[in-house]
């Protein structure tokens, strides 16, 4: 088993997948309480520390294998003023703190896509010569959830960094060969839970992947599916994007049916055991901003693969 610290950890997305792929966290860093709380009460063996993240120390997990996280978004969203650097939000330079205090054999950190528009040209290139610095070397991809299995589109930025040794043995990982499952056929068991005698017609016409689900933030947004245009890519589906429901929709119902908040984290890739604390809008938060486990699965294998390479190699080297 690996060894990773986590930070910005939300409702354990990403840290579901990099438990899959062998990763056994030693920290994991959230500032809000309800997804820590999210965290425990599904791992409650977790070690999960609900702080700041320019507050947390990256000492005491020196050598941990991988440091991961998914910075907040709002500095470079489209969505938002794309800032950066002059967004008090941002928190990259506390995550590159921290891989200098861990100095892990690799990183991998999430963001959303605009951090690859071009007015963020020198920050990226920034972020590269800091990593360099540090003896690393840096790749970034654009990923899209739906090419992992995920329902739905989710485009994320995924940068990997990993000691100049071992980059060599690193390979992005492969998309699958099939288009995911439909937001019907995903979530037609869900629907029909209940009884609702329109299930089967509301399948037949939500026969597409989901737009990016987005979680909102405390000051913006809340418990509904998005802005108007995301609210009229659901509507497409037969899906009613304006709030979220208590439950699926009775035998007699008639219109369009909300998604309830396990509805939509199986659209997000969490396993369907996997709870949330709090009522029902900071849960649909947690959901929504969440790093969807198989694309989490997927570039974490990838890490495991070229550390193991490396080792292997090093291994027939000193034999």
């Amino acid at each position: 088993m690996k060894t990773c610290v986590e930070v910005c950890a939300g409702a354990g997305g990403q840290a579901i997948g990099l438990e899959s792929a062998g990763f056994e966290p030693q920290a994991l860093v959230e500032i809000e309480q309800r997804a820590c709380e999210t965290l425990l009460l599904n791992r409650p063996e977790w070690n999960v520390c609900q702080a700041d993240l320019r507050e947390f120390s990256g000492t005491p997990y020196s050598g941990v294998d991988l440091v991961a996280g998914g910075v907040p978004c709002p500095p470079f969203s489209v969505a938002g003023r794309q800032l950066g650097a002059d967004d008090e939000r941002d928190l990259f330079p506390s995550a590159l703190r921290i891989v200098s205090e861990a100095r892990p054999q690799a990183v991998m950190l999430e963001n959303v896509r605009g951090l690859l528009s071009s007015v963020f040209d020198d920050y990226r290139e920034e972020l590269r010569m800091q990593l360099a610095k540090l003896g690393y070397h840096t790749d970034w991809r654009l990923l899209i959830a739906s090419d992992f299995g995920v329902p739905q589109l989710r485009p994320r930025v995924i940068i990997v960094a990993m000691r100049k040794d071992l980059f060599e043995h690193f390979a992005w990982p492969a998309v699958n060969i099939h288009n995911p499952a439909s937001v019907g056929d995903t979530l037609y068991d869900m629907m029909v839970s209940r009884g609702w005698r329109g299930a089967a017609h509301w399948r037949d016409r939500a026969d597409d992947i989901a737009p990016t689900i987005v979680g909102g933030s405390k000051k913006h947004g809340g418990g509904d599916l998005g802005p108007t245009r995301a609210k009229r890519a659901w509507a497409a589906l037969g899906v009613d994007g304006m709030g979220i429901a208590d439950e699926a929709p009775d035998p007699d119902f008639v219109g369009m049916p909300r998604l309830t908040i396990p509805m939509v984290a199986r659209l997000q890739g969490f396993p369907d055991n996997w709870a949330f604390a709090g009522k029902k809008t900071p849960a649909y938060r947690q959901v929504g901003n969440a790093f969807p486990a198989p694309v989490a699965l997927a570039v974490a294998s990838q890490i495991t693969a070229a550390l193991d390479s490396a080792a292997r190699r090093r291994s027939i080297t000193v034999a």
